[in-house]
């Protein structure tokens, strides 16, 4: 699947991304040893099982490392302050 499409996606929502790649290809498979773990980052962590997906999947021996990583721990924050962010906004409201 083309990486333009996947990005249109992950624009839209990562879980969407993670549907169509799971729907259309076989990154998720490879990537990951058990379905567990991308099932469960769908609903836990999705940007950080989006980004380690594809960063395992662009990467020349098909492993993540070095700077991959990085990229891996961005989208982990990215998840986190999501979360975070929405129990802040939630307790502003109330």
């Amino acid at each position: 699947m083309g990486c333009c499409l996947v990005a249109v996606f992950a624009l839209i929502s990562p879980r969407l991304a993670l549907f169509v790649l799971w729907l259309f290809g076989d990154v998720l498979s490879r990537a990951f040893d058990s379905w567990l773990i991308p099932f469960l980052g769908f609903f836990i962590l999705p940007w950080t099982t989006l980004t380690y997906a594809l960063v395992w999947d662009w990467s020349t021996p098909h492993h993540v490392h070095g700077i991959d990583w990085f990229f891996v721990a961005l989208a982990f924050l990215v998840d986190v302050s999501s979360v975070f962010g929405g129990r802040t906004a939630r307790a502003r409201r109330a």
